[in-house]
């Protein structure tokens, strides 16, 4: 796992701003639900940021799945599957899998943009190359 700000110019990575995790891996069992994560650093509230969502499966390209701001402000990328959705609390971001199937096994990424209040996206907060990789494991 490499730095937030790895392979990024200075001027757009910085300690003053924030970043965001995910944990290192989650296994589900086809057919059951999974959450993924994706928490702001300390004293920062995700409700001003875009969360998007990326999965990237081996040997190709990462695919976007998603965006979510509010429930009045979200959208699925084109060919997405609507077992796939977004929500947040008040620091943490969600990628929910509803009824996950085995080709959804994959890694996927968050990342988080800043938007002002008339819901425009004006800079980009944090890249990040920590991934959560989704096991399917056989059931029995």
């Amino acid at each position: 796992i490499s730095s937030p700000c790895s392979g990024l110019p200075s001027s757009s990575c910085s300690s003053s701003q924030p970043v965001v995790t995910q944990p290192p891996s989650v296994s589900v069992s086809p057919g059951n639900t999974v959450k993924l994560s994706c928490t702001m650093s300390s004293r920062t509230s995700i409700s001003d940021y875009v969360v998007y969502w990326y999965q990237q499966q081996p040997g190709n390209p990462p695919r976007y799945l998603l965006y979510y701001y509010s429930e009045s402000s979200k959208g699925q990328g084109s060919g997405v599957p609507a077992h796939f959705s977004g929500s947040k609390d008040s620091n943490t971001g969600y990628l929910t899998i509803s009824g996950a199937l085995a080709e959804d096994e994959a890694d996927y990424y968050c990342a988080v943009k800043k938007s002002d209040r008339w819901g425009s996206e004006t800079q980009t907060s944090s890249h990040q190359r920590q991934h959560a990789p989704v096991l399917m494991r056989a059931e029995g």
